[in-house]
């Protein structure tokens, strides 16, 4: 028995909405009404035979087939999508040296640059990671191509290409210590979150303290997991085993943080745009926010 085709935009349709955990959230990344999302999951969950959701008055979850899909519906589309650009994009080719900031997207980036390789494979990727300071002075020694940096105090230059909210974060298991100071992970000076804590913290009445400096973003992660104290990232940095400290339970609100792409006017503009173009088009599909 011949088995029914799957159509990619029910898919795409399904993962938006999963992604988002509503309907209006799904409309607004496909670019379709809601009802036309609404009767997209119905199709789905006809061809399927199977419900992919559980609906209620409040709230939108994933079904355990719906689980099952979700994996399957993401490679499908990354497939695709990869299988076309390779007939309908230009042809691109040469060596792109990169840097990156440790503050950008740090789960979705490894895969999203072997994503990159994939579609683009006659272009050689060279990739440094570090400290948003030191790619100023990379880029006028002529040592990179193009960087994604934190806009902060000292660094005002380039394009906003991604926002993301920032967020107190801590281990599951935290309590914050009654009576006592706020136990802080930060990164050492300069890094802007380092102050940006401190500051927020006296603004509100809180008083605080550094229980760790870690000397990378990885030993942040490990200190607040270890439930060392609380750090503030972005929300990316989201993962297992910690939970975020929302200004609906008293804590400060924090405001959103930028991506800036810098050195696109001396670059290669062919492999600037063929890169830029393919960010901006993943994540746009994710819960990241891309700058307009």
């Amino acid at each position: 028995m011949a088995l029914p085709d799957i159509e990619i935009d029910l898919l795409r349709a399904f993962v938006a909405v999963a992604e988002t955990g509503s309907m209006t959230g799904g409309a607004e990344i496909v670019g379709r009404t809601q009802s036309a999302v609404s009767q997209k999951i119905i199709r789905l969950e006809d061809l399927i035979g199977r419900r992919v959701f559980e609906r209620s008055s409040r709230s939108l979850s994933l079904t355990d087939a719906g689980e099952r899909l979700l994996a399957a519906a993401r490679r499908m589309i990354e497939f695709n999508d990869e299988t076309m650009r390779q007939f309908i994009s230009p042809m691109v080719s040469g060596q792109l040296r990169l840097g990156v900031s440790e503050d950008f997207i740090p789960q979705q980036l490894p895969r999203l640059l072997a994503r990159f390789a994939r579609s683009y494979p006659d272009v050689t990727l060279e990739l440094t990671t570090g400290m948003n300071c030191d790619f100023p002075a990379l880029l006028d020694k002529g040592e990179l191509d193009l960087a994604f940096a934190k806009k902060d105090g000292a660094m005002q230059r380039g394009r906003t290409i991604w926002r993301e909210s920032l967020e107190w974060i801590a281990a599951e298991s935290f309590e914050v210590p009654a009576d006592k100071p706020v136990p802080l992970v930060l990164l050492p000076h300069p890094c802007s979150y380092r102050g940006l804590a401190l500051d927020t913290l006296k603004a509100a009445g809180l008083s605080s303290t550094i229980s760790c400096t870690a000397s990378s973003l990885t030993g942040v992660q490990a200190a607040v997991a270890g439930g060392l104290g609380i750090t503030l990232l972005g929300r990316s940095f989201l993962q297992p085993g910690v939970r975020v400290f929302a200004p609906s339970a008293g804590w400060p609100p924090l405001p959103m943080t930028e991506i800036v792409l810098l050195g696109e006017e001396r670059a290669q503009d062919h492999l600037a745009k063929a890169l830029v173009s393919f960010l901006t088009e993943s994540l746009t599909r994710s819960t990241l926010q891309i700058a307009a």
